[in-house]
């Protein structure tokens, strides 16, 4: 257990003084915190008010991190309405600061994934949908867990600075049509204490919860719109389909109850999406697909989404419209070119002439082969993404450092056909340990069926 969640146990389970009652306080908000919090625990549906109370009430520390625990897991337990969620929402938006653009940059619209293993579809869809009218303030997060995150992909980047302020951001908006951000502490401060507490408490699965935290993120950019990538599978953060399905039912909802336009797609994650898993190797391919390189799996997700943003902006009529007009991006190299400015424009450089761009590389690489002919039937992504944290590519606690040069690129993908000794993938690892490590590993993730 790491200091910070030691310190949240403790806060959670301390022990009552000799002689002490529990005792709810009695004075101003926290007793009618308390009041809300009982009728939570009974099930009886709060109104705005209420939420909003619990929230503010919290945030200034008139609620204790053990009520709040309270009202959490009485939520993932007895659920939320959508009414409820909605409320959350508004409440966790209200807590911080939400960016406002000039008119003229409309139609602002962004794109969430809630996570894979090599998802790396926002680097190439960012340059894409602003080539195509579109203006894209991209707040993205860091990986925790075995999902990788955009930050840390782009961060791979010599020079790049993400931590940009309002104003930055605006700037670069205006003048390159999007930019790739990350959260800063005034952005929905509310979602980042409530979000430690469902970790310390197991509600983090809680559709609901994750509903508003990813609402409340995404309306406090500024947009009036927003695609949302709901994965489902063994590398997904949720595996059932029927259960990302119902997420992805309940964040177009609860948008439409809050004016927020939101448009949501169901994409499977059992096998690493694109060839390569890994921030360099990933911020790599990301290049390779904006010069027409890019595998089919990856484009054809890109394209959708790209088309989704437009359609959902009033820049096009039909999906098929945007998918043409996404594929045009490509092949003008409007969108490679725009994505080498973008990085410029926040002090990084990718070098298209220079063999893997400029990235870092490891300094240790294998070939992964086929051990007999048949069918690859299974790639784990799950089971990848969780190596490739091992190897130092991801993070066991939010403060990990990450190693940008480790990771796989795939030569071979599920439903393909292998003889003896043919390469699956490529191993990239920073020592021979590793290398060796990942390379045994592997053929426990990798699944053969002879014909």
């Amino acid at each position: 257990m790491g200091a910070e969640d030691q310190s949240l146990h403790e806060t959670i389970v301390r022990p009552l003084s000799p002689g002490a009652e529990m005792r709810p306080d009695r004075g101003g908000a926290g007793m009618r915190a308390y009041d809300v919090l009982i009728k939570k625990r009974d099930g009886v549906e709060l109104d705005k008010s209420e939420i909003g109370l619990l929230v503010e009430s919290y945030l200034d520390g008139e609620l204790t991190d053990y009520q709040m625990s309270a009202f959490l897991m009485a939520s993932f337990l007895n659920g939320l309405s959508l009414d409820e969620t909605a409320a959350l929402t508004e409440a966790m938006l209200s807590s911080g600061d939400v960016l406002s653009f000039e008119e003229s940059l409309a139609p602002l619209v962004d794109k969430h994934s809630t996570g894979g293993v090599g998802d790396k579809v926002s680097l190439v869809l960012l340059p894409i949908a602003v080539e195509c009218g579109l203006r894209v303030p991209m707040i993205s997060g860091r990986s925790l867990g075995f999902t990788g995150g955009t930050l840390d992909k782009l961060e791979s980047i010599p020079g790049i600075e993400t931590s940009l302020d309002p104003e930055k951001m605006k700037e670069i908006v205006s003048e390159q049509g999007g930019c790739f951000a990350a959260q800063t502490e005034r952005l929905v401060p509310a979602d980042g204490k409530l979000y430690a507490l469902r970790d310390a408490t197991g509600t983090v699965e809680s559709i609901p919860l994750i509903t508003s935290s990813i609402l409340s993120k995404k309306m406090a950019e500024g947009v009036e719109a927003n695609v949302i990538d709901v994965k489902f599978g063994r590398g997904a953060f949720m595996e059932d389909e029927a259960r990302a399905a119902s997420l992805a039912e309940m964040l177009e909802e609860v948008g439409r109850r809050l004016s927020f336009k939101v448009k949501t797609i169901l994409s499977p994650m059992d096998q690493p999406l694109g060839k390569s898993v890994g921030n360099a190797l990933e911020v790599a391919e990301a290049v390779e697909s904006l010069m027409g390189e890019g595998s089919d799996d990856l484009m054809a997700l890109t394209h959708r989404l790209v088309a989704e943003m437009l359609l959902l902006a009033g820049r096009v009529e039909t999906l098929e419209r945007g998918v043409s007009l996404s594929k045009e991006a490509i092949d003008s190299q409007r969108a490679l070119e725009r994505f080498v400015s973008i990085v410029e424009a926040q002090g990084g450089r990718i070098d298209l002439e220079k063999e893997g761009f400029g990235l870092p590389r490891a300094d240790f690489i294998a070939s992964f082969k086929a051990g007999k002919s048949g069918l690859i039937k299974g790639i784990d992504a799950r089971g990848i993404g969780e190596l490739l944290r091992e190897m130092g590519g991801g993070r066991f606690r939010a403060g990990d450092q990450i190693d940008p040069a480790p990771g796989f690129v795939f030569e071979r993908k599920v439903g393909e056909r292998v003889a003896v000794n043919d390469v699956i993938c490529e191993v990239h690892a920073s020592d021979e340990s590793a290398l060796s490590g990942a390379v045994s590993r592997l053929r426990d993730l990798i699944e053969i069926e002879a014909l």
